[in-house]
Formats: structure tokens, sequence, C-alpha cells
């Protein structure tokens, strides 16, 4: 505990029918720019709000589950009858049980299903979620062999598991799984044994060697044929996830056709990880298919936030907004937080699309589906306009 924060100047005193909703944000430390942002968009949606009377008390986390027990403590101390945040599932752990234990409800910006449920809600994008929309979409065109190339964390085997059971759903096939080192500098190992390179490889050697021996018209002019291939034979999979983003998606993504996983043959699929400017930089992944939000609305915020704060939101920024949105409309002035009213079938509009709270806490979302193109992505399947035109 740090006892440093507990002697700090107490919150303003309590107002009568003015419910505090607190905001637990890694304000400090190496995430201190990511939770900044969460902060100026949850404030953003309390200008939008102004109509609505209520405080919001901001908590530093500092980023670690120690911190985040902390900032709940001074939270439930201060008198918020909810708490939105914090970001990681690891802090969700140490802030439900007091949470619990106050009668206290939790918003958390987690993606991690895992810490929702019991009074705790997750707002995060749920990696399974993503995987099943763009395996199906897959599937319907035709693919029927998938597999995964993932890190070797809890997040690799989340998406893998997500693989598998959309997989077994559909009654795809998944013919592959290899898992890296996130913290590596070279994945070529995870590519070349997904690819099959090496057995690949050696059936062009074996084949150029039985044909050089014939000598003969019909074998040269095979032989030619041979001349500007890397390997020999199909890969075992119609399509490959890669859960990846960023700069390592990038270093993987250029070793696909290195090894000879052609993205002309191999439709290469992708999670919300790909959404991202300039992720068609990367000629590997042009064509490729991955499910996320909708745009529109998320682009109407970042004109909203940039034009507040002079510089662009987080991809997570929307996050805070849509918690501090539902804050607003739903805790009453008694600071009752009545929970049908979030789990409504019928979800709600948010900055990133429709989406709706599952009974066991962890959000559904509407989603696209994106194909990456040179200068940016379109959209080739677009999210429903409702949880019923879902169904």
């Amino acid at each position: 505990m740090d006892e440093a924060r507990f002697n700090a100047p107490p919150p303003p005193p309590l107002r009568a029918k003015v419910p505090r909703i607190a905001l637990l944000l890694p304000l400090s430390g190496p995430h201190a720019k990511l939770g900044n942002s969460l902060l100026n968009a949850a404030q953003l949606a309390l200008f939008h709000f102004a109509g609505k009377n209520f405080e919001l008390l901001p908590q530093d986390t500092q980023g670690t589950p120690e911190g985040a027990a902390d900032a709940a403590a001074l939270a439930i101390g201060d008198g918020a009858s909810l708490i939105l945040g914090p970001l990681f599932s690891s802090s969700v752990e140490t802030v439900a049980p007091p949470a619990r234990a106050a009668g206290v409800k939790v918003v958390t910006f987690s993606n991690d299903r895992r810490v929702a449920g019991d009074g705790v809600f997750t707002l995060g994008f749920l990696p399974d979620e993503q995987v099943e929309h763009v395996v199906r979409f897959a599937f319907k065109r035709g693919m029927r062999r998938f597999a995964v190339l993932a890190p070797n964390n809890s997040y690799g085997a989340s998406i893998s598991a997500a693989l598998e059971a959309a997989a077994l759903d559909l009654g795809a096939e998944i013919t592959g799984a290899e898992f890296y080192d996130p913290l590596a500098d070279d994945f070529s190992g995870a590519v070349k044994t997904i690819a099959n390179y090496k057995e690949r490889r050696q059936n062009l050697l074996d084949q150029r060697k039985e044909l050089e021996n014939r000598q003969d018209e019909i074998a040269l002019q095979a032989l030619k044929r041979l001349e500007n291939l890397q390997t020999l034979g199909d890969l075992p999979f119609d399509a490959l996830l890669v859960a990846e983003g960023g700069k390592r998606l990038q270093a993987l993504a250029a070793l696909l056709p290195y090894y000879d996983i052609d993205p002309k043959k191999t439709r290469i699929l992708g999670t919300g990880q790909w959404d991202a400017d300039g992720i068609g930089s990367e000629p590997a992944l042009v064509g490729g298919w991955f499910a996320a939000p909708a745009k529109k609305e998320r682009q109407n915020f970042i004109q909203q936030y940039t034009e507040m704060y002079a510089t662009a939101p987080s991809r997570l920024a929307t996050l805070a907004y849509d918690a501090t949105a539902l804050a607003a409309v739903f805790v009453k002035s008694d600071g009752r937080f009545d929970v049908s009213e979030i789990t409504a079938p019928q979800g709600f509009a948010g900055r990133d699309g429709i989406f709706r709270f599952h009974p066991e806490g962890y959000a559904e979302r509407g989603l696209s589906i994106h194909q990456v193109g040179e200068r940016n992505t379109r959209i080739i399947l677009n999210a429903p306009a409702s949880f019923q035109a879902a169904n």
C-alpha cells in the first residue's frame, strides 16, 4: 500500500444527489500516455453529457495491480458508486474483491472475459470475438483449412482457442499452429515451420534432380518451369491467421513470402490489432481480412477529440468515452446503478458501433470485416445496425 497516496488531500465533500464515479487509469508510469488519453476521452464525454449531474473522480493506478488496489480503496472510501476501469486484467483482479465487498459495480476496459462477472463488466474488444467473425466470413467464401501464427502468451492461447472453437462450430479443419516468443528479435523459425518450408524446399530439389538425370525434352521443359520456384507442393491451409499488430506484425508479414507463403494463394487473416493506419505498407498483408468495429462513429470521435485536445486519441480512448456516457445516463442521483439497464439485449450505439453486455459481464460488439489495401482498408462486410439484425 502506498501510504503517501492515502495522506493526500481528500476530494470535495459529497453533495446530496450528486453521484460519484471513479475512473481508474494508469496516469503515471510506462502507460501514462495511454491512461491520460483515456482520461481526456472521459472528460470529453462529460462535456457532451453536461446536463448530467455527477462527479468524475480520476485515480492513478500507476499501471500496476498494487496501484489499482490502492486506487480502488481510495475511490470506495471517497464514496464512489461506480468504478470505471482499470485497464489491465491483472489490475481488475485486485480491484474486483473490494468493489464487490462494498457493493460497487465495475466497468473495466480490459479485453479479458475471464475477469468479467459478479458485478464486473468488461468493455474491451474481445480477440476471440474478432477471430470468430473473420473465420466465419472466410469459411463462407470457401476456405476450409486454417492455421494460426501467434505469440506464445495468454493472448496467443486465447486466439488459438477461439480458432479451434470456430473451426469446430463450422466443421472446418485446423492444419497448423505455431507460437513464437513475442520478445524475440527473429520470428523466422516460426514462419518457416508453419510454412512447412523445409519439406517443400526438399521436394523441389528432389524433383529438379530427378528431371536433370532424365535429360529428355519433356524433362528439360519441366525444369524450366521450376526455375523460379522456391518450393514444390501446396501449403496445408487455405487461410493463415496472424495474431499480431504493430512492428511485430510487419516483421512477421515480411517473412511470409520469403518462406513461400504466397498471399495471392493463401488468404492472410488478422484480428483487431490490424486496425491501424498504414498496415498496407507491408505487401504481404494487402488483400488480408480482419474483423474490427466500423470506423464511422470513431472517426467522428477522433475529430471531436482532436479539436478539443489538439492531438489524436489512443485507439482505446473510445472505451473511456462510452463507459463515461453509460455512467452519465444510467447512474441515478442517489448513486444506484441498475445492472438490468446496461444488460438490455438491444444494446447501445457507442463510438465503436453497437455493443451490449452479455449477462456474464463481457461486451459483445457488432463487427465489420475489413480488407487491407495498399493505402487504406475498406469494409467488405458492414457491421449490423442492430443486434436484432445480427441474430
